[in-house]
Parts: C-alpha cells; sequence; structure tokens
C-alpha cells in the first residue's frame, strides 16, 4: 500500500493515541469522518495497523525482572524449531523473540516477578525444551526507550 501525507497524520495520531475519535481524528487530519473511517479501515486491511492496544507499566503490574535472553539452539531441525517458537508463543513471561544472525539463534525479552520466578521460567520452561543448547541472560537494569511509535 502506498502511503501518502494523510496517511502518515492517521497513523501519526493513532499512535500517539489510538483511543481519540474517529471525528477528532478526522478534524485533525482535515478529513470527514466518514472518509476517515474508510481511510483508516483501508490501513487496516492492508496490514499498516496490525492491531490497537493500550501500553501497560510491567512494575505496576508485579513484573519487576526483565532480561534479555540470548537463545542457542542444538541444531537447525526444522521440526525443533518450530516447536521452540510454539512454546515461546505461549509462554506468558516472554513479551517479544526475535530470530537474528550472529551468535544467538534467538533473543528474547522477558518479565518475571523476580528473580525466583525467572530462575523458573529457565529450570521450568526453557532448558526443558530439546531446541535449547544454551541461553545467556542480560538483566535490564534500566529501560532508557520503549513502545516508541514508528516513525514516519
Amino acid at each position: 500500500m502506498q502511503l501518502d501525507d494523510r496517511d502518515r497524520r492517521i497513523l501519526t495520531r493513532l499512535q500517539e493515541d489510538s483511543r481519540i475519535s474517529n471525528a477528532d481524528l478526522a478534524d485533525l487530519v482535515g478529513m470527514s469522518p466518514s472518509a476517515l473511517w474508510r481511510r483508516v479501515r483501508a490501513l487496516e486491511d492492508a496490514g499498516v495497523i496490525e492491531r490497537y492496544g493500550a501500553v501497560v507499566n510491567p512494575s505496576e503490574m508485579g513484573l519487576g525482572f526483565e532480561a534479555i535472553v540470548h537463545v542457542h539452539l542444538t541444531r537447525h531441525d526444522p521440526d525443533r524449531i518450530v516447536e521452540f517458537i510454539r512454546a515461546v508463543e505461549r509462554s506468558p513471561e516472554v513479551q517479544e523473540c526475535y530470530a537474528t544472525t550472529g551468535q544467538s539463534d534467538y533473543h528474547l525479552r522477558v518479565l518475571c516477578a523476580d528473580l525466583a520466578a525467572y530462575n523458573q521460567f529457565l529450570e521450568g520452561f526453557l532448558f526443558r525444551l530439546p531446541a535449547v543448547a544454551s541461553a545467556q541472560t542480560n538483566v535490564v537494569l534500566r529501560t532508557v526507550k520503549r513502545n516508541r511509535p514508528v516513525s514516519l
């Protein structure tokens, strides 16, 4: 989908506040509410807008331990990789998972209540997956930047 300036203004405003009313957003971008609704629907249908949601503060939810986990696989057996990915997708502790180049095969962003809960995640979940050879943990000391809007 080719985006024009109006689409970029719509997307910028929705990233700032996805709860903005259709009428208010239409006023801000200079469109009628019905034309705006059709444009937003087209952006959704094209996959440009994936979803809407709230940004929740993990520490306020009792999730004060955050880590980046660098996972090394035993080997790149397609069946084991699929099993690993499905398990990671089901894990409530894993917030994000990236397959990458470099020394590690996957990088996980993990949230837990505390160090004991993280240890349980490792021993009770991650190290039980047949595809996992090893993992290295980097504990997040503080978050500098997160959940930033995509620059348009």
